[in-house]
């Protein structure tokens, strides 16, 4: 037989890591993890990788963080299909859901304009998780009915500002810890009720979490006195309100102010 061996296009799995956790992953998840040959890994997320995969594993970390993205979006795709395209396995590891806020449609677009094999593997998003590990359920019979999920940088729309004003919805901001001054101008200036309850959830599921109570008129400045800091998820609405579930706020961890 002549010429060279056909090289074999290896694949590439969008994998939702969820909120951190190692042991919140999925088992498919945790499966690809165990087989990967590449790892291209986000900030946010199961980081703690390292020793849960082989030593030959080429760990990559494309993190970004707020207003610093030293990857950008267009690089992290060639490496994916750069990757894959010289045979490997490759694990595209995000934090929460690959499409929740993920850019997970544009990673798997450019697979497939490739020709590269590419699959989704869905995570628990930090919009239902991370309020979950602070006691607050995101719906709750009686109390709230609809979730809306909102990507703190972008111009808050009338389609946000009518979730805020309705007092059966949640709003769940995510990426939201800068740009809540002015979401909380454009609320406020838009008929929002001041008294409208807010939590914010800092690294939700980690040792070091803690949430911090407040209302709409007064969160800004209450974030300000807690030193409220990414990663962090915003919850408005009624579902927010301290007491709904724990009795004892404080005793959770919560900062009331």
């Amino acid at each position: 037989m002549t010429g060279t061996a056909k090289r074999t296009v290896g694949r590439v799995d969008l994998v939702g890591g969820g909120p951190g956790p190692i042991d919140l992953l999925t088992l498919r998840a945790w499966r690809l993890l165990t087989r990967a040959e590449v790892v291209v890994m986000d900030r946010l997320g199961p980081t703690d990788i390292r020793d849960h995969v082989g030593p030959d594993v080429e760990i990559i970390d494309v993190g970004k963080l707020p207003g610093h993205h030293p990857v950008p979006q267009d690089e992290i795709n060639e490496l994916l299909v750069d990757r894959a395209r010289a045979g490997k396995r490759v694990v595209r590891l995000k934090g929460g859901d690959p499409f929740v806020f993920g850019r997970g449609g544009e990673e798997v677009a450019a697979c497939l304009a490739a020709g590269i094999p590419v699959d989704v593997v869905p995570g628990i998003s930090s919009a239902v998780a991370v309020p979950q590990a602070a006691g607050i359920p995101i719906t709750h019979r009686g109390v709230a009915g609809a979730v809306h999920i909102v990507n703190g940088p972008s111009e808050v729309t009338e389609a946000t500002l009518s979730a805020l004003r309705d007092d059966s919805v949640t709003t769940v901001i995510l990426m939201g810890v800068g740009a809540l001054p002015r979401i909380v101008s454009d609320a406020l200036h838009a008929g929002v009720p001041a008294d409208r309850p807010v939590a914010i959830v800092e690294r939700g599921h980690h040792r070091d979490q803690r949430t911090t109570r407040s209302t709409l008129g007064s969160v800004v400045v209450d974030a300000g006195i807690a030193g409220v800091r990414n990663p962090a998820v915003i919850v408005v609405g009624e579902v927010a309100r301290a007491g709904l579930l724990l009795p004892d706020p404080q005793l959770a961890g919560d900062i009331v102010l």
